[in-house]
């Protein structure tokens, strides 16, 4: 067995150096530091993160809880105990990471000061042998280091590199790069072929080693996340002291990578671990992983996705259970779950070309994963429900506290996931208002966009090169503008005809081609040149495949890119009293005083009232308000529902 697999990785490596030179992405991330936001939907966000979420976050990391001071007792080495859990380490290196992308957006020298300050402690709790986690350096076992799979030692240097190689790349610092580095040259000392075997227990260091690799251009980094993704479905995995783990399914191990079907297990140690073979696929052209991440990517969006982008339905192993099992009150739906979709999707984008992959990239971001946080900034959403009876609010913090620093991460990133480059051509993926400039052959080509996304549908993109250039504009047809609800049909719009876009070259009709769900307009630019895409901002009717038992008889309602949902807090204190007839007439309406500003939905309903005496029940036609599904419980506890009956008998009346 341990000839065989080392065989067969050096296969591997053969296959990759006949690869490196051709990667097979069809094109490339613009990098948030190149992209500059001016969004008026996702800039006060992101303003709201550089600030209140993340001083939050600190907060929390240094003063309220010990996850700063285990790294002040490593360095002084006085035997002192370690406080708090053994992956409590990651949530620093989250913040770091945070903290780095804000950093570009919204300059801080204080907030760049503290995040040296930390660096600084991190740095002095490496070990000479560049090991570095706090939990084994301070419980006296240090001899038991790299025994237990389970025990985060490389999610939590996964994080760490991921957190170093955002802080270098803002501020151009190589401190804690360094520090990184060293980590994981450590790892590589031990693991790989004729090393040790080592099946992580939860994924993270896979993806982060390709970072690194991009980074510094070292080869050794980018075979090591390859060993890792072939390190599994083999019965390498050892030392497990959880008994969740004994199934091997929790943690995606039952077969190795490339023969993978269908998801399994723990929703966000998936999404990290096929983020990582993604970019492995497109980085050696590895045919296999490739194969691999479209049929397990089917299983999830066609069988085990819900209608907000969220994943993982069940708290018990915080996954997945079986296809079409996705319950709404007790849907489970981490946040992290949700950035895990947005991270995975974008890396299928690149490598396929395929917008399929930002439809349902944009549903998780602007739905599920915006949803973790409020409106406030400083209060999270740890699981995402679709439905409540008012027993669910917003938190300060977690005794696991991955979401408040995942979900902070990904919006002060947000410039990464908007534009992409070939060398031929501008992806236009994400309507973000943003101002960036790309290189097209020796010309620089400036780019603006401007949209008032998702109220409306306008979006203008003007051009800029500083010379004519010839080159391709790809821009993003949204799916739902469509008629399409979701890629494969789980959910459908119940009438899918829809009022089509339209695309104009400096006010006349542009002539494009359309490939995998982008139209292309291949031309020779010049200064000033505008595009202007109009999208249909129509209400929609959701409905869900007849599998999908929780959702029968019921329909959702869609706006663009947004899912909405009844709150009790705008319709006197009930979501759950009322159905929504087959006739029923949809109006929109902005509010620019609700909830910071928001698109409503308002229709008549009937609406069931039950007698003081309790005897009897009437109904009473009303106007429902809806709202957008990431904007609940922003006012307290509340009833919620997205899913709305279509009939009487589906009316729950006595939720209280």
């Amino acid at each position: 067995m341990r000839l065989v697999s080392v065989c067969l990785f050096l296969l591997t490596i053969t296959a990759f150096s006949l690869n490196a030179q051709s990667p097979s992405r069809k094109f490339e991330p613009v990098n948030f530091s190149q992209v500059t936001i001016t969004d008026a939907f996702w800039k006060p966000t992101m303003d709201k993160v550089a600030t209140t979420t993340i001083n939050a976050c600190v907060y929390q990391t240094e003063v309220a809880t010990p996850r700063i001071k285990n790294f002040e007792k490593v360095a002084r080495n006085k035997d002192e105990k370690h406080e708090g859990l053994f992956y409590d380490d990651s949530d620093v290196y989250k913040a770091l990471e945070a903290i780095a992308y804000s950093l570009k957006n919204h300059p801080n020298p204080e907030l760049e000061k503290k995040a040296d300050e930390w660096i600084d402690k991190v740095a002095a709790a490496q070990l000479a042998d560049g090991y570095i986690g706090t939990w084994y350096s301070l419980s006296g076992r240090l001899n038991e280091r790299w025994t237990d799979m389970s025990m985060h030692e490389d999610y939590n240097g996964g994080h760490l590199i991921e957190a170093a190689v955002a802080y270098y790349n803002a501020t151009g610092k190589r401190k804690l790069l360094e520090v990184a580095i060293r980590f994981a040259d450590h790892f590589d000392n031990l693991f790989g072929p004729n090393k040790k075997h080592w099946v992580t227990g939860h994924q993270e260091l896979e993806l982060a080693l390709v970072k690194l690799y991009k980074t510094i251009n070292n080869k050794k980094y980018l075979l090591l996340s390859h060993w890792l993704l072939e390190e599994r479905g083999h019965k390498f995995a050892r030392g497990y002291t959880w008994t969740d783990w004994k199934d091997t399914a929790y943690a995606q191990d039952v077969v190795p990578v490339r023969e993978q079907k269908e998801i399994t297990g723990h929703a966000v140690r998936a999404m990290y671990m096929y983020s990582g073979a993604a970019d492995v696929a497109a980085l050696t052209g590895d045919e296999g992983y490739m194969t691999a991440m479209n049929t397990v990517w089917e299983d999830v969006v066609h069988r085990n996705m819900y209608i907000t982008g969220g994943i993982g339905s069940s708290g018990n192993n915080e996954g997945f259970s079986i296809d079409y099992d996705l319950p709404n009150e007790q849907a489970y739906c981490e946040t992290c779950a949700s950035v895990g979709m947005v991270f995975w999707n974008q890396r299928m984008n690149f490598l396929s070309g395929d917008s399929k992959f930002i439809d349902v990239l944009e549903k998780s971001l602007y739905n599920g994963a915006r949803d973790g946080l409020s409106l406030s900034g400083d209060r999270f959403f740890y699981g995402n429900p679709l439905a409540s009876k008012g027993q669910h609010y917003r938190r300060e913090w977690f005794g696991t506290a991955c979401c408040p620093a995942n979900i902070a991460r990904l919006v002060a990133s947000l410039g990464d996931y908007v534009y992409g480059a070939s060398a031929d051509g501008l992806w236009v993926n994400l309507f973000v208002g943003s101002t960036t400039s790309v290189k097209i052959g020796k010309i620089n080509v400036p780019v603006s966009l401007e949209t008032n996304y998702p109220w409306e549908g306008k979006v203008k993109i003007t051009l800029q090169p500083s010379s004519k250039v010839r080159m391709k504009l790809h821009v993003r047809i949204p799916g739902w503008s469509q008629g399409e609800a979701v890629p494969g049909g789980l959910y459908e719009f119940e009438n899918k005809k829809s009022d089509g876009f339209t695309l104009t070259v400096n006010g006349k009709a542009a002539v494009y081609t359309t490939a995998q769900g982008y139209a292309i307009i291949d031309r020779e630019w010049k200064k000033g040149d505008q595009v202007e895409l109009n999208l249909p901002m129509e209400v929609k009717k959701v409905i869900a495949r007849s599998e999908l038992k929780q959702d029968d008889d019921r329909i959702a309602l869609q706006r663009g890119p947004l899912i909405y949902c009844v709150e009790g807090a705008d319709n006197n204190g009930q979501a759950w009293n009322l159905f929504v007839p087959d006739h029923a007439r949809f109006t929109t309406s902005f509010q620019k005083d609700l909830l910071e500003g928001v698109t409503t939905i308002q229709f008549q309903s009937p609406t069931v009232q039950v007698a003081k005496d309790g005897q009897s029940v009437t109904t009473e036609e009303k106007t429902i308000t809806a709202i957008p599904y990431y904007a609940w419980c922003n006012r307290g506890k509340n009833a919620m529902q997205i899913w709305l009956p279509r009939k009487i008998k589906e009316v729950k009346l006595n939720y209280n």
